[in-house]
């Protein structure tokens, strides 16, 4: 795996170098994002918890990834700057645990016993559709009387 930095930018005001990449793989897979963070250290002297890498891509067919990654002054605005989802994915984060599952399970379950009883839930109303009215009793109306009809226009002859 070889990597070559294609652009490297100082951003002074968010303590950081933006770096762009190519990773090429010819006889390898895509690489992790983890080996791609190790090398990237080395080729940029700096420590693996500093190096945050944004987005890499592989494209189909050919055996080079291409991204961008940042290279912070310390670990500290690193964790601070990065937004919460990149940290997760570099590793430097834990991803929060569900709030549904991991509350049920940490907090210590009463005794049924102790619980209220719930109410029930009262019968839907179903509210009667009105009877229609009925009709008064009148004359039928009187019928339409059918179109005339046209006579058909004999066909032309050329």
């Amino acid at each position: 795996m070889e990597i070559k930095i294609l652009e490297d930018r100082t951003n002074p005001l968010l303590q950081r170098h933006e770096i762009r990449f190519e990773v090429a793989h010819a006889t390898a897979p895509s690489p992790t994002r983890e080996n791609v963070r190790v090398e990237l250290a080395k080729a940029v002297h700096a420590a693996k918890d500093r190096v945050v890498i944004e987005r890499m891509h592989a494209r189909f067919g050919i055996a080079v990834t291409r991204g961008s990654a940042n290279v912070y002054e310390t670990a500290d605005a690193a964790k601070a700057i990065s937004r919460e989802h990149i940290l997760i994915r570099n590793g430097l984060k834990e991803k929060p645990a569900a709030s549904g599952a991991a509350g049920a399970a940490s907090a210590p379950a009463a005794p049924p016993a102790a619980e209220a009883p719930k109410p029930e839930a009262p019968a839907p109303i179903v509210a009667e559709a009105p009877a229609p009215a009925p009709k008064p009793a009148t004359e039928p109306a009187p019928a339409a009387p059918a179109p005339a009809k046209r006579p058909r226009a004999a066909p032309k002859k050329e």
